[in-house]
């Protein structure tokens, strides 16, 4: 990598990682700008990642780009009678497949990489990957255990960051620790509240 071509992916990494802290943060706060916030994040480390040759998450920034465009609408109008989408909790049935997919994307996609591709850690990048989607989808529905999973997640990535050298991202995702550690007591409170308000509430995910 040149220097140029090194500065440039600095900089970029620089930006994701603004809007990164900011579309986590407004999540923490249930705020709608943190989808719109969410898309600007994740397209800009698709480049980042194409440079460190982490493909497994550069194809992720695009799934999670048209997850956030989903999650927006659902946030939106995902609850009853197209209301705004309220916390809930997820139930064995929901998790039982979407862990096993999982699974199995990690296995397909970590060996298609490992010998298709010159990528670092293929089943690493791929086993985070895919467990990130599962994160990320549970939140478009606003299901509280994602911010369980993301707390799981991001540790094991900002040692995989520190390992590629992509400092300023290790340093993002324990912002994102952090946050996500925060927006489990957020949501949970939040989620209590509606529950006492309306007790007949059923789970969305």
């Amino acid at each position: 990598m040149s220097l140029l071509e090194a500065a440039r992916r600095d900089w970029l990494e620089l930006l994701a990682v603004a809007f990164g802290i900011i579309s986590v943060y407004l999540s923490v706060r249930q705020n709608i700008w943190s989808w719109p916030t969410a898309i600007v994040n994740v397209l800009l480390y698709v480049f980042v990642f194409r440079a460190a040759r982490l493909y497994s998450d550069m194809g992720l920034q695009v799934v999670y780009a048209i997850l956030s465009i989903y999650g927006w609408y659902e946030w939106l109008y995902g609850g009853r009678n197209r209301t705004k989408l309220r916390v809930s909790r997820w139930s064995p049935r929901v998790a039982g497949p979407l862990f096993l997919l999982a699974a199995l994307g990690t296995w397909q996609l970590g060996r298609q990489f490992a010998m298709r591709t010159d990528a670092a850690l293929p089943y690493l990048d791929a086993g985070l990957a895919m467990t990130s989607l599962v994160a990320q989808y549970l939140m478009t529905r606003k299901v509280l255990e994602n911010w369980i999973i993301w707390i799981a997640v991001d540790v094991i990535y900002v040692g995989m960051y520190v390992y590629k050298g992509l400092k300023p991202t290790a340093a993002l995702y324990s912002v994102f620790l952090v946050l996500a550690a925060l927006g489990y007591a957020q949501w949970k409170r939040s989620y209590e509240a509606d529950r006492l308000a309306a007790p007949g509430l059923e789970p969305s995910a």
